[in-house]
Order: structure tokens, then C-alpha cells, then sequence
């Protein structure tokens, strides 16, 4: 079921925290990789790919990874007292301690300046010599299911604008799987519009739903 939220608890911000990675890892992978009815000893699993996200973000973060020139991970989070009990796995999973209060990773993306995300087509703009330096991509965006149709996902791509800009960035981009119509509304209500289709041999090649690549311009975005 879907909850409801009070938007005026939700903090959006970016974070270095290893508590709240943690939680973001472990968000990460109820959502990319778990499923309603899963086979006994999966935890196990479960735990193994969180363990691997969490050392891959702080790995980004850290900027030690070839070729993302800064790599920024912004997350949604509310208190956990402000959850309802029929939300304990989310709860007992995604929680983290900030200044002595528990809070829930509800939400999280990742901001990356880079020329190109591995696996992914590549953006066209900004051109020529230095377009690394405006250029970056989400990636890892995603929004708890219980929490989803609460304005989170907007929240959390209009933080990332600004961060954005923040590094000079003039262009941004997303990928998004072309079946994925949540996730293509959200980011045409975003401001982004249609750059590039994903090869379909690329998509068999990667056995995976073709992508679709979406760009907006943060270049004038204001600062307040």
C-alpha cells in the first residue's frame, strides 16, 4: 500500500554520512534487486549487494573512481517517528541515526560529473574541448515503494539541479528504461526532453529493457 507523507518533514540533501550510506545502500537494493516473494536464505544475498553498493558509493564519493571527475549522493529522509507501523521492513532497513535522531532514507540519486556512464549512451552536449566539466548524469534514482506519488522523486531531481549548478554543470542527463513510464513523466515534469534511443542491440546485448536518454539545461536555473 502506499502511504502518505507530511511533506513538510522530508529533508532532501546530500550526504557523506557512512550511517545513512548504509541505509541508501540498503534502499538501493530493495529496490533494484528484491521482489515480493523471495526464496529462503536470500538475505544472505540481500546483505552481499548491499555490502557492494555501500562500497561503491563511498568509493565515488571519494572521487576514486576513473573517469567521474565528482560524484555527489542526494537522499530524501524523514524521521522515522513520523512512519506508520505498516511500514517496519522499509523501518528496520533504511534507518540511521543523524545527531541522535532515527531517520528513514525514503529516497536517493546519484549526481555525476562525468563524459559518459559505463553501460550507457552518451550525451551529446555541452561539445568540444572541456565538455566534461558541464556535463553530468542521475543515475540510482529511486523512491520507496510505499513512499512513491509523494512528490519525493521531483524533490529529489530539483535538489540534484542545484547541486548541478553549483559545480558548473550546464547539462544533465538521465537514463531511463523505455517501459518505464513513472520515470519518464517525472523527468518530462522535470524539465527534460528527449535526446537519444538506446540501440536495441545494445539493450540484448545487456539483457535489459531499452533506454532512452533525456537531457536538461541547468545552465540558468536560479541560484535561490
Amino acid at each position: 500500500e502506499t502511504l502518505t507523507l507530511d511533506r513538510s518533514l522530508l529533508n532532501v540533501k546530500e550526504t557523506i554520512s557512512e550511517d545513512e550510506l548504509w541505509a541508501t545502500a540498503c534502499l538501493r537494493v530493495r529496490t533494484f534487486f528484491v521482489t515480493q516473494h523471495q526464496p529462503h536464505g536470500i538475505q544472505d544475498h540481500i546483505k552481499y549487494l548491499a555490502e557492494r553498493e555501500f562500497d561503491a558509493l563511498k568509493e565515488r564519493i571519494a572521487g576514486k573512481r576513473i573517469g567521474f571527475k565528482r560524484v555527489s549522493c542526494i537522499n530524501a529522509t524523514v524521521p522515522l517517528s513520523q512512519m506508520s507501523n505498516s511500514s517496519d521492513e522499509l523501518c528496520s532497513v533504511c534507518k540511521y541515526s543523524d545527531n541522535g535522531e532515527d531517520r528513514i532514507v525514503i529516497g536517493s540519486l546519484d549526481l555525476n560529473q562525468c563524459l559518459r556512464l559505463p553501460d550507457e549512451i552518451t550525451g551529446k552536449r555541452p561539445e568540444g574541448l572541456g565538455s566534461d566539466i558541464g556535463r553530468a548524469y542521475l543515475s540510482n534514482v529511486c523512491v520507496a515503494k510505499e513512499l512513491q506519488n509523494n512528490g519525493v522523486g521531483s524533490k529529489l531531481v530539483a535538489k540534484s539541479k542545484k547541486v548541478a549548478q553549483e559545480w558548473g554543470i550546464t547539462d544533465l542527463y538521465v537514463h531511463v528504461a523505455v517501459d518505464n513510464e513513472p520515470a519518464r513523466k517525472l523527468y518530462l515534469r522535470s524539465g527534460f526532453t528527449y535526446e537519444d534511443d538506446e540501440p536495441a542491440w545494445q539493450a540484448r546485448f545487456l539483457d535489459r529493457p531499452r533506454r532512452i536518454l533525456l537531457w536538461t539545461d541547468v545552465s540558468g536555473i536560479s541560484s535561490l
